[in-house]
């Protein structure tokens, strides 16, 4: 099961950014609105420094994915990207999106459960249904939105690769919360 921890946001912390980085996930997109392209292309190197083994991704900058040599996942409304110039990952709010989408190196169905500030969730029962539909090969799937140890046992499905998530890795041990979603 791949883990993608999503940062909450809140700025380049080193102390926090390590911990997460080093407590076992497999992926880690930086979701930093607020920080300048120099300030974001930063934090991506020193990222890669400290977890080189960690496959990262930049929301919504291709500038800095491409100056970087990593992922960009590009949000709801971003422009299309031209195929392969960069690895790429996209959200998944309607399954009606997916004929556009399924080219993507990864979706993050979004969200499953309750999640704040976010719309309606899927639901798993929604989640299966879309997921039962798919075909074998296609794009890694991860699920998001209001994912926890305690509920992550409700989504196994073999087309869904893993998990992303933001509150169970920065709130309390990162180590602990990978620790929890791989004994599922």
């Amino acid at each position: 099961m791949i883990l993608l921890a999503i940062t909450p946001g809140l700025g380049f912390d080193r102390e926090s950014w390590r911990a997460v980085l080093r407590s076992g996930v497999d992926g880690f997109l930086l979701r930093e609105k607020e920080l300048s392209a120099r300030a974001l292309l930063d934090a991506v190197r020193w990222s890669q420094d400290t977890a080189p083994g960690v496959r990262l991704w930049v929301a919504g900058r291709l500038d800095v994915a491409l100056a970087a040599g990593c992922g960009l996942h590009a949000p709801e409304a971003y422009p299309a990207i031209e195929a392969g110039l960069v690895p790429l990952s996209r959200p998944l709010h309607q399954e009606d999106q997916w004929p556009a989408r399924s080219g993507a190196e990864q979706l993050l169905i979004s969200p499953i459960f309750p999640t704040p500030g976010k719309d309606a969730p899927w639901g798993w029962e929604r989640c299966r249904t879309f997921l039962d539909g798919l075909p074998e090969a296609g794009p890694r799937l991860l699920a998001l939105g209001g994912l926890d140890p305690r509920n992550a046992p409700l989504i196994r499905h073999p087309r869904l690769g893993g998990i992303a998530a933001i509150r169970p890795f920065w709130s309390g041990d990162p180590a602990r919360a990978v620790a929890d979603f791989r004994a599922l």
